[in-house]
């Protein structure tokens, strides 16, 4: 690493809880190292030694209760600076951010971006409804008014297959018995039957998109408003604790009950399911028996597969409970409306008022307002990069490392992008 000037900012003390199931927690913290800071690590299970190989970890072997006194003691022992962690809201994250909070510790969430593909949150208290980011739109123009256009273009490719294979490692590692056996962890459903669902899924994949292609195709024949509601897993906390729904089915016949009573008489419906959704419920057949209860059966389509871009491209209007894809539809300047907690709910840019209305009273994101908010997270709460693949992951982890030695995570930061793939 280059030797820092003599300003340099003081040394910090970082403690790296669960992360991303690659080896971006470990290479932050080794760039972090090599500036000079500390840098520690306490790893729940079996899975997480997997991807933390340096010096400065931990493991917590005891029972769930006896976590928020070894939490507290760990962040008093080690005089704690900073948190990061991913998924702010599974338990022993809340408990370490509670007490973190206690003290003054800065914690620090990352995930996937609320913009994809390459491009990775990275931002102080929590993400979603938790985030930091303003809610006022003059709050966010004014954030934004020096800020330069954001770039879209795709700079860097994801792997799926390495995140294939680091997750089903990192799970099956964890299933172990012996030293971590008191770990409780916060997935819904077992590893192995997600796994075999998400296989049915890859295998029917190109089934299951020609149907959706064809659906699309014959309603676009027919004219009249297209409607679609991108579904989200159940697994995720995002539907969890983000919003009033404890399951899918609910957010489903809501929708829509209100789309066969507000909706206009030649208006179709459609839900898309989640592309990694585990499967484990039969959505084809739970959308077509709500949508025959409605008595809509005809105007409501499921969608198993199908790309995205395109289906956006084809639709009026797009319902989701806190999905990024309402952020998508927002930036391709459609009608949205979000039923939980989203960082986009914003007036004037997702719909004000109740579902009952978006049908006939849903408006495009107010131009001006847009562009704001699009050039303030895309600056203050993102970095670029992917988790799975280099250069990528390089990237990702020499911003992340920047943000946190140079105290700008949440700050704007405006970096040249990396030439077009």
């Amino acid at each position: 690493m280059p030797a820092e000037p003599e300003n340099a900012p003081r040394p910090r003390r970082f403690l790296f809880l669960q992360g991303p199931i690659t080896p971006f927690f470990h290479e932050v913290g080794a760039r972090l190292r090599a500036l000079g800071h500390a840098v520690h690590r306490i790893n729940l299970c079996l899975g997480d030694k997997l991807f933390w190989r340096g010096p400065g970890a931990v493991d917590f072997t005891a029972r769930k209760e006896d976590w928020p006194a070894f939490i507290e003691r760990f962040l008093d022992t080690h005089g704690i600076t900073d948190i990061i962690l991913l998924g702010e809201q599974r338990y022993y994250h809340r408990v370490a951010i509670a007490a973190a909070r206690e003290r003054g510790i800065a914690v620090v969430a990352t995930d996937f971006g609320y913009l994809r593909p390459d491009w990775i949150t990275f931002e102080f208290n929590g993400l979603g409804r938790d985030s930091l980011f303003p809610r006022d739109p003059q709050a966010i123009l004014a954030l934004a008014e020096t800020l330069p256009p954001p770039d879209l273009a795709v700079r860097h490719r994801d792997s799926f297959f390495n995140q294939a294979v680091l997750d089903v490692s990192y799970h099956l590692l964890s299933l172990l018995p012996g030293f971590f056996r008191h770990y409780d962890s916060h997935q819904i459903y077992h590893p192995f039957q997600v796994y075999a669902g998400t296989l049915y899924r890859i295998v029917t994949r190109r089934r299951a998109n020609r149907r959706a292609d064809g659906i699309i195709a014959q309603l676009k024949k027919q004219g009249g408003p297209l409607f679609l509601m991108a579904m989200q897993m159940e697994t995720d906390f995002s539907v969890r604790a983000y919003s009033n729904y404890a399951d899918l089915d609910t957010a489903i016949e809501e929708v829509t009950r209100s789309f066969a009573a507000h909706a206009p008489a030649d208006a179709q419906l459609l839900f898309k399911v989640h592309p990694l959704d585990p499967a484990v419920k039969n959505w084809h057949r739970r959308v077509t028996r709500i949508a025959q209860r409605a008595g809509v059966a005809n105007r409501v389509h499921y969608l198993g597969g199908g790309n995205l871009g395109d289906i956006t491209e084809s639709v009026q209007g797009v319902i989701t409970i806190n999905s990024t894809v309402g952020l998508r539809a927002i930036v391709d300047r459609l009608p949205t409306f979000a039923m939980g907690e989203a960082l986009y709910k914003i007036p004037g840019l997702a719909h004000e008022g109740p579902l009952d209305s978006f049908w006939s009273e849903g408006r495009p994101p107010n131009p001006e307002l847009r562009e704001a908010f699009l050039r303030g997270i895309v600056h203050c709460l993102h970095i670029r990069g992917v988790y799975y693949a280099r250069p990528g992951l390089d990237v990702a982890v020499e911003a992340a490392a920047h943000r946190l030695h140079h105290g700008l995570v949440n700050q704007p930061v405006i970096e040249p992008p990396p030439p077009l793939l």
